[in-house]
């Protein structure tokens, strides 16, 4: 059965982030990922983490000024020493937390830079990530957004990341399969698991084409968790949707999967 991770940045947005650790908690959820956490002090999360049973299985590393545009900078020629110093924050976070995966966002692909140098620049930068993270156990993820919702983003489709992992030939560098962006950008979902799965470190759902509940949409995702079930996945499935009428209203989809509160 796949464990599922409320997604806080996007879930229980009805109340403010420290307060959406309790009711995820109370509905059910043993774990949680985010977008981003550096807003907030590290073990203010840690406590609330701690406080209700949670574990925290993801989060993204500074993506550069986000309310400017930037969707990260991994891929960007002379961007590596902000990219090393928001990897250096995002450990300390992880630590903190206890969170063993952390993604890096590629970015958008700036212009009049060549494929070449773009893909030299992500696939050192990733390279170096991920020599600093395999001590700590932490393994370093990447994920293909499709570019309805991110257009001009340097990752979008599930081979071209498998390939980019192929290069680095680290092995704690793995793909964030979001199913979502999946879906828009190539489909065959079931095929692709089971092509990608051994090199696959975390998934995420959402109904397509809008983003809401996963019991939405053109989707049939209890055939794809029955399917992850006997292809063997055990890491998490994070609910990364936005609730189309409240979060909890939305949970009849997941609630035969989560542990009753006080079981």
């Amino acid at each position: 059965m796949p464990r599922f991770a409320a997604n806080l940045s996007m879930m229980y947005t009805e109340l403010p982030f420290l307060e959406r650790f309790a009711a995820a908690a109370g509905d059910g959820f043993q774990a949680v990922e985010f977008l981003f956490p550096y807003e907030h002090d590290a073990r203010a999360i840690a406590s609330q983490l701690q406080a209700h049973g949670l574990t925290q299985v993801l989060f993204n590393l500074p993506p550069g000024d986000w309310s400017a545009g930037e969707r990260g900078m991994a891929c960007h020629p002379g961007r590596e020493e902000a990219f090393a110093t928001g990897l250096s924050q995002a450990i300390d976070y992880a630590r903190v937390t206890g969170c063993q995966r952390l993604h890096a966002m590629a970015g958008l692909v700036p212009s009049g830079v060549d494929e070449a140098a773009l893909r030299a620049t992500y696939v050192g930068n990733l390279r170096a990530a991920a020599a600093r993270l395999a001590p700590l156990g932490i393994t370093l993820l990447i994920e293909p957004i499709n570019q309805r919702d991110m257009p001009g983003y340097y990752l979008s489709l599930q081979q071209q990341a498998h390939d980019i992992v192929a290069e680095v030939g680290a092995a704690n560098l793995k793909v964030q399969m979001d199913l979502y962006h999946c879906q828009i950008m190539e489909g065959d979902l079931t095929r692709r698991l089971e092509r990608h799965l051994a090199g696959v470190g975390h998934i995420q759902i959402a109904g397509v084409p809008d983003r809401h509940e996963p019991d939405t949409g053109e989707v049939h995702f209890p055939h794809l968790f029955e399917r992850l079930d006997q292809l063997g996945y055990q890491g998490f499935v994070g609910c990364e949707y936005r609730p189309r009428a409240g979060t909890r209203a939305g949970l009849g989809w997941v609630r035969p999967y989560l542990v009753a509160p006080g079981a």
